[in-house]
């Protein structure tokens, strides 16, 4: 049920956006993640529901299948991302200049990016000039842009006190130095950021990475004992066939 309701999210969501800033912006785009992720997790736990209630050998091998795998992708991701850092810092990195440069196209990813960005104090990827990848921030002297120069209202400094955030904040600041633009907005990338904070919170995301392999270990070790005992059934039923067939039974 939450499988398919992250699928309906995920389709509405894309449904609502315009067409020609969707097609722009589709390897970034949240709600295509949504609707992958639930689509493979329905069809995984349908082959386990339904497996086990039908007690149906194919349907259980395929499920137990798809959770090894899943386990091994995650087990494998994480090793490669500690013995590959570097490479994996650079993919990071990418993915965060793809989504700064259509982070006017999509408004999921919008969202996603500013709340990003106010959680870790931080801006852009290496540093607030990153912005100026985004054809309406670009600080080219040829750009139009009301924006030119500017940085999204998420990386700068607000006062608690603000009652009204003022969304124009980050008007020209990519113009300053700097030591100019810290008095007014997060000067640091959100890569160096999020880096300190994985490394900060190595216990937390290894209890994560526990609670989500737990469950799928115990999946999997459950739907091959069940295999097994619908097995022996079925060997029993045979037996007992056979021996019924038997005019000395």
């Amino acid at each position: 049920m939450i499988s398919m309701v992250m699928v309906a999210v995920g389709v509405y969501a894309r449904l609502l956006k315009h067409a020609e800033a969707a097609m722009a912006c589709l390897a970034v785009d949240p709600a295509i993640l949504l609707v992958v992720v639930g689509i493979l997790t329905f069809l995984i736990t349908f082959c386990g529901c339904v497996g086990s209630l039908r007690e149906n050998i194919c349907l259980l091998q395929a499920f137990s299948i798809c959770l090894t795998i899943v386990f091994l992708l995650q087990l494998a991701a994480g090793v490669l991302g500690f013995i590959f850092s570097d490479k994996a810092r650079g993919k990071v990195s990418e993915i965060i200049n793809g989504a700064i440069v259509h982070y006017r196209d999509d408004l999921d990813l919008q969202n996603l990016i500013d709340f990003g960005q106010k959680e870790f104090s931080c801006c852009g990827g290496v540093s607030y000039k990153d912005w100026s990848q985004n054809m309406y921030f670009n600080c080219t002297a040829t750009n139009p842009s009301r924006e030119r120069c500017s940085v999204p209202f998420s990386c700068c400094l607000h006062d608690a006190d603000e009652a009204v955030i003022n969304t124009m904040c980050g008007q020209g600041m990519q113009a300053m130095s700097y030591l100019e633009a810290s008095a007014f907005i997060y000067t640091n990338g959100c890569i160096d950021k999020l880096v300190n904070w994985i490394h900060s919170n190595l216990f937390l995301l290894g209890g994560i990475a526990l609670g989500l392999a737990i469950p799928q270990l115990v999946g999997i070790l459950l739907a091959q004992i069940l295999i097994n005992q619908i097995r022996d059934q079925i060997k029993l039923q045979l037996y007992n066939q056979q021996h019924r067939a038997d005019p000395w039974y």
